[in-house]
C-alpha cells in the first residue's frame, strides 16, 4: 500500500509540474499522439492560406521575336481585319539593340522577380528564333487560365524627344475585351502606381482596340512599354541593368498587389 501511495504521489507531482510549466492541452495531444489533429491541424491550415495566395499563374510576353512573319492572321476572333502576325519590333537609337533583345531581357528579370516572390511563371518565348504569332501568344495564356498576362515592349517614333513608360490596357468598350477590362485595368493602376513610386515617368494608361494580343486575349492582361528606343538616352537606359531591375520590379510589386486583392 505504501508503494502504491508512493507512486500516485510522484505521477500527481510530476502532472503539477508539467501544468505549470507548459500548456497542457498541447502535452495532451503529444503524449496521445494527437497532435496532427489539433494544433499542428491549424498550423496546415495557417500554411495552405499562405500556398493559395502564390497559387497564380503569371504569364509573361517577351514582344516581338528576331524575324517578323509578315503573313496576315485576324486581329480579334472571327474579325475579317487582318494584322501581320507578329514584327521584330524597333531598334534602339544608341545601343543598335532591336527590341526583341531588350523586350527578352527586361522579361527575363520580371519572371526572376516573380518568382523569388514565390508566383508561377510562364513566358511565351525564351529565345529569339522563334515564330510565335500575336494571337497565338494569346492563347497560350487563354490555354493556361492565366491569372495574369504581363506583355513586355518598347516605344519608338520619329519625334527623338518623347520619353517615358507607357502603359496599355484592352479597351473596355471593345466586344472583344470588356469582360477582362476591369481585372486588366485595376492590375494597370497598381502597376502605374508602383513606377511612379520608383521614379519611373509614366505617360500614363491608354485602352486600345486594334491589339491582336489584346482581342484574342481571354484572361487578364497588360502591356507596358518601357520607354523610347527612339529617345538616345532612354535607349541606354532601358539597357542598363540596374534601371532594368527597377523597372521591372516596380511592375512585379504593382502584380503583386493585383493578385493579393485579387484573393
Amino acid at each position: 500500500m505504501k508503494k502504491y501511495r508512493l507512486l500516485v504521489t510522484t505521477i500527481i507531482a510530476i502532472g503539477i509540474i508539467i501544468i505549470g510549466t507548459s500548456n497542457p492541452i498541447s502535452n495532451l495531444y503529444k503524449s496521445t499522439n494527437l497532435i496532427s489533429k489539433g494544433i499542428q491541424q491549424k498550423d496546415d491550415k495557417k500554411q495552405d492560406n499562405k500556398t493559395n495566395e502564390k497559387n497564380f499563374l503569371i504569364y509573361i510576353d517577351p514582344g516581338h521575336q528576331e524575324k517578323g512573319d509578315p503573313n496576315p492572321e485576324p486581329v480579334a476572333p472571327g474579325s475579317s481585319q487582318t494584322k501581320a502576325r507578329v514584327s521584330s519590333g524597333a531598334t534602339g537609337i544608341a545601343t543598335k539593340k532591336p527590341e526583341y533583345v531588350l523586350n527578352l531581357e527586361a522579361s527575363t528579370v520580371l519572371k526572376h522577380i516573380l518568382e523569388g516572390k514565390g508566383y508561377n511563371v510562364m513566358m511565351t518565348r525564351e529565345t529569339h528564333d522563334v515564330n510565335i504569332s500575336n494571337a497565338e501568344r494569346a492563347r497560350l495564356a487563354n490555354d493556361k487560365k492565366a491569372d495574369m498576362v504581363i506583355r513586355i515592349h518598347a516605344d519608338s517614333l520619329d519625334n527623338s524627344g518623347k520619353t517615358g513608360a507607357s502603359i496599355l490596357i484592352p479597351a473596355k468598350e471593345s466586344k472583344y475585351t470588356s469582360n477582362i477590362y476591369d481585372s486588366s485595368s485595376q492590375c494597370a493602376k497598381l502597376v502605374k502606381n508602383q513606377m511612379t513610386n520608383a521614379g519611373i515617368n509614366v505617360n500614363g494608361i491608354f485602352e486600345r482596340n486594334d491589339l491582336t494580343g489584346f482581342n484574342w486575349s481571354e484572361v487578364p492582361v497588360v502591356l507596358v512599354e518601357m520607354g523610347f528606343l527612339s529617345n538616345y538616352n532612354e535607349d541606354q537606359m532601358m539597357s542598363n541593368p540596374d534601371y532594368q531591375r527597377k523597372l521591372m520590379q516596380s511592375v512585379a510589386d504593382g502584380v503583386e498587389e493585383y493578385l493579393r486583392q485579387k484573393n
